[in-house]
């Protein structure tokens, strides 16, 4: 009989927890001919979210979990998950059954059948979402997918079902900085997303922020393209041949009108700011390089676990 392990990252969702367990095993009843096991993986959580899963632990023999020694992030938590997870295919989920477990079965087919070596879900809308929130999703996707060699695909969740090959390549990326999105479709196979309608949170409150989604989005970027590297150096080329052209026209005028009074000064400083920005906005983003840089080279581990059970 093959097994099915389901990852589900955790952090601060007490009240989800015993929801979705009690969801998933309601599709685990028409799917019989798999095992399943549970690996909760505990960001860090400050509420009672282990005691929920260690009640769980106690129904079933089949509920594992980790539980970090302090908030490393999602990412983290899914390489955990990842990493832990025995199963012949491996089901990522958010708890908050944002991730309708009504597509489990299709998904697990598709993988099964070894037509697909991983089926993810996308969202074909963000009703309920605030519009700023949607705007700016669509917009990180449209300009990932303009400077980065790797597509992604608009409204891709981290619900996805894998076989243990893709899992496997997955885990071989041993990166700090990880954004999962890029990485499963940096690493290729045969690739299917199915589209579903937004569905709101079952219990409890997002922990993602519009500030922490814009640091997450950056850090996409900085991970899938190098693209605003070279767009500095074509800024500093336009800016050199700028000056250039501007220091002929000046001498020019010196000598054809030799008189000419020298004014200007208010364009003169608004230029020395535009520059000035221009290049603290150049360092600002050779640093972001240069610190993901630094933060790979330290090899500090994905993660820290305080317990494992």
């Amino acid at each position: 009989m093959s097994k099915l392990s389901i990852v589900v990252p955790v952090f601060n969702e007490e009240e989800a927890i015993p929801i979705f367990f009690q969801a998933i095993e309601r599709v685990h009843q028409n799917l019989s001919e798999y095992d399943f096991e549970y690996w909760f993986i505990d960001d860090g959580s400050t509420d009672q979210s282990m005691s929920a899963i260690k009640q769980l632990q106690t129904q079933s023999e089949w509920v594992h979990y980790v539980q970090f020694s302090r908030n490393f992030g999602k990412e983290a938590a899914i390489y955990a998950g990842l990493e832990h997870a025995s199963g012949d295919y491996v089901a990522l989920m958010d708890v908050d059954l944002q991730d309708p477990p009504e597509l489990l079965p299709e998904m697990l087919d598709g993988v099964a059948s070894d037509e697909w070596d991983m089926v993810g879900s996308r969202r074909i809308n963000r009703v309920g979402e605030p519009p700023v929130r949607t705007f700016f999703s669509n917009l990180f996707y449209k300009l990932i997918n303009k400077i980065s060699a790797t597509h992604l695909v608009n409204g891709a969740r981290d619900y996805r079902v894998m076989n243990r090959q893709v899992v496997n390549a997955i885990l071989s990326d041993g990166e700090y900085n990880r954004f999962s999105k890029g990485i499963v479709a940096w690493v290729g196979f045969r690739q299917k997303y199915i589209p579903f309608e937004n569905v709101e949170r079952v219990a409890g409150k997002t922990s993602w922020s519009f500030w922490s989604l814009l640091k997450y989005s950056v850090e996409g970027i900085v991970a899938f393209s190098q693209v605003p590297l070279t767009v500095i150096g074509i800024l500093g080329v336009v800016s050199f041949i700028t000056s250039i052209i501007g220091a002929l026209l000046i001498f020019l005028r010196a000598l054809l009108v030799p008189h000419s009074a020298v004014g200007g000064w208010p364009s003169l400083v608004v230029i020395i700011l535009f520059m000035g920005g221009i290049q603290l906005l150049s360092l600002g983003i050779v640093g972001r390089y240069v610190a993901a840089i630094y933060l790979e080279t330290k090899h500090r581990p994905i993660y820290i676990a305080r317990e494992v059970k």
